[in-house]
């Protein structure tokens, strides 16, 4: 199947609220403005450099969400153009985003990164973590970033019970910070191999990628 025909076949099985994020990273130009004809316009990167030069290539309409782990020292390079930066997984970064938002002019819209997996190779905040944050000072001080929701990834296993359970307590700390009022809407979970279980437990954000454009390409 074409790149068109996987995004049709999966956009035709979305609730009406779930937003597709088309995972783009290692993928080239060509298969990006293929999925761009067939009327995606939200693509995910996990490595800024690529990100900013497909910014610079590929049309302007395009919201590049930035899906991966981030260094803060990356930050720099797109806080001008980045449209929702996903995985924001400690107090420091959070910290970095809004000083180079502000020489933006810009208010970026961010996810805070939830660690909900058994492994320890996951990135995230914890439960007490997000809390703190949230409740600190310092984060009520930044005028230049806007958390607009969570992410998280569940464990990478065949047992999708274990995955159901990370989904749901992700949700539920989601439904907690709707409870303070914090405006926000985006709950980001799920993938290629999990993405139906996410949607059922609540997800409004899913990142695909080899679903719609094959299998990786690492060479």
């Amino acid at each position: 199947m074409s790149v068109k025909d996987n995004i049709d076949k999966i956009k035709s099985e979305l609730p009406e609220g779930v937003t597709l994020v088309a995972v783009s990273k290692t993928k080239p130009n060509e298969d990006i403005l293929e999925a761009y004809e067939a009327g995606q316009r939200v693509f995910g990167e996990n490595k800024v450099q690529e990100m900013v030069q497909k910014w610079e290539d590929l049309p302007k309409d395009i919201e590049w969400h930035m899906i991966g782990h981030v260094q803060r020292n990356k930050v720099k390079y797109m806080a001008e153009f980045v449209s929702l930066i996903h995985g924001v997984d400690s107090p420091r970064l959070l910290k970095e985003i809004n000083k180079q938002a502000k020489k933006h002019d810009r208010v970026i819209p961010c996810l805070l990164q939830i660690h909900i997996a058994e492994e320890d190779t996951k990135f995230g905040l914890d439960e007490k973590e997000l809390y703190e944050l949230i409740d600190s000072d310092a984060f009520k001080a930044m005028a230049n970033i806007k958390i607009v929701g969570l992410m998280g990834m569940a464990t990478f296993t065949d047992d999708m019970g274990q995955v159901k359970r990370e989904f749901a307590q992700l949700k539920s700390m989601f439904d907690t910070l709707e409870d303070k009022q914090m405006g926000i809407s985006i709950l980001s979970m799920g993938m290629s191999g999990d993405y139906a279980i996410a949607i059922e437990e609540g997800s409004t954000m899913v990142r695909i990628g080899s679903s719609i454009f094959g299998a990786r390409n690492y060479s």
